[in-house]
């Protein structure tokens, strides 16, 4: 079945990391804004933001959290999640500390986003979503499973998000 996704992610530390994922083919993702677009957004203030946040989200069935070291706790990516949560989208977060950004550099794991979104007092997205942390080290590996396994674990949190 054919997915359109919405990736949320930390764009200036992620960006590269974000790329090699979306670059995968496996599913459809809403597109990523340039530098020069993104900056042009942010130069709206938080109501352009939100409302391109809005627009790009829009007719997609899961929210993909692609989770680097500084993404938890980020005011645009916890708003991503919880109005993904919200229109009853599926969420799933995918860290990606283990691929090479362009220098070849790997980064350190993060914490969860899904952590901090709640979705009633004191209970937070990640009870209900999952959050999967791929077991290799080597990136070509990391990147490898992360394609085998896309499609299913968005199809998955579609699933599950159906039944919360």
């Amino acid at each position: 079945m054919a997915r359109k996704v919405f990736y949320s992610f930390h764009y200036d530390a992620d960006g590269a990391r974000v790329s090699q994922v979306r670059n995968m083919g496996v599913v459809e993702g809403s597109p990523i804004a340039s530098d020069n677009e993104w900056e042009e957004i942010q130069r709206g203030g938080d109501k352009a933001i939100q409302t391109w946040i809005d627009g790009q989200m829009s007719g997609t069935s899961c929210c993909v959290v692609l989770i680097g070291k500084a993404t938890a706790n980020r005011k645009w990516v916890n708003y991503e999640i919880d109005q993904a949560w919200k229109q009853k989208k599926g969420v799933v977060g995918i860290h990606i500390y283990e691929l090479k950004d362009l220098n070849g550099a790997k980064s350190t794991k993060g914490l969860n986003p899904l952590d901090f979104v709640q979705i009633s007092p004191g209970r937070a997205v990640s009870s209900v979503a999952k959050t999967y942390d791929p077991p290799q080290v080597d990136s070509k590996e990391v990147y490898a499973h992360i394609k085998n396994h896309l499609a299913e674990w968005i199809d998955e949190a579609i699933e599950i998000r159906g039944r919360s």
